[in-house]
């Protein structure tokens, strides 16, 4: 089980927001390569970052993203999300170095987005990112809910040719509550690859998506507010 340490940034700076809402951010650092380059001191495979400003339509990072990315060159992979809606915007980050990109909204609004970017970046390299507000999928930075269940729509893009996803319940995002493993592996017995995202608390509950067979897990919070320190979050997830 792979952990991703989750750098999400916001007008440059790095930032968790509480249930993903734009008036509830805590700033945690304002250098996020320096961010980054304590996560890669400690031994981390991966770095997840979310450019929130491009997710919110409010601007990019796009220079940040680059720089992390040529920070971790050789020591980690970067996997990218926020706001990635057209193959353009995929390209972009890619190009950059990203290893991997986090599809969101488009999913549901362009239904050939998916099978595009799969043809272009192949499915190792592109993620597709689920969001969930009581069952159905939260889109545009969480800012809409739809009628879509879920599940339905993890179904959907396993038919195309997804293998992997990253599965968040928005109302236990950035609240140190637990994460909803019970949701994660309900897609997982759909034959995907899950990534767990949101209310990650506690070394247990690392444990526990391990023991689940889930492929990796996002943290954010629970490490910047020192419930555990990256080393001991890197061997609960071995």
């Amino acid at each position: 089980m792979q952990l991703y340490p989750a750098i999400d940034l916001r007008h440059g700076r790095v930032v968790r927001l509480a249930q993903g809402e734009a008036g509830r951010e805590t700033a945690y650092q304002s250098d996020p390569v320096a961010q980054a380059e304590q996560f890669l001191a400690a031994g981390t495979r991966w770095l997840h970052l979310v450019d929130l400003d491009r997710a919110f339509g409010t601007g990019s990072n796009t220079g940040l993203i680059q720089r992390v990315v040529e920070a971790a060159r050789g020591r980690a992979q970067v996997q990218v999300g926020g706001g990635l809606r057209s193959l353009a915007a995929l390209d972009e980050v890619l190009e950059l170095g990203a290893d991997r990109v986090v599809l969101g909204t488009a999913v549901v609004r362009d239904p050939s987005l998916v099978p595009a970017a799969l043809a272009r970046a192949g499915p190792e390299r592109v993620v597709v990112g689920l969001d969930a507000r009581e069952g159905r999928l939260a889109i545009r930075g969480w800012t809409e809910t739809t009628d879509l269940p879920v599940r339905e729509v993890a179904a959907q893009v396993r038919r195309e040719g997804v293998v992997r996803v990253v599965y968040t319940d928005v109302a236990r995002d950035g609240m140190l509550s637990g994460p909803d493993l019970e949701g994660a592996c309900a897609l997982q017995g759909l034959g995907l690859r899950v990534i767990l995202s949101g209310g990650v608390a506690s070394l247990y509950d690392l444990r526990a998506a391990r023991a689940a067979g889930l492929e990796g897990a996002i943290v954010g919070r629970a490490l910047y507010e020192g419930r555990f320190a990256l080393a001991q979050a890197l061997e609960a997830v071995r």
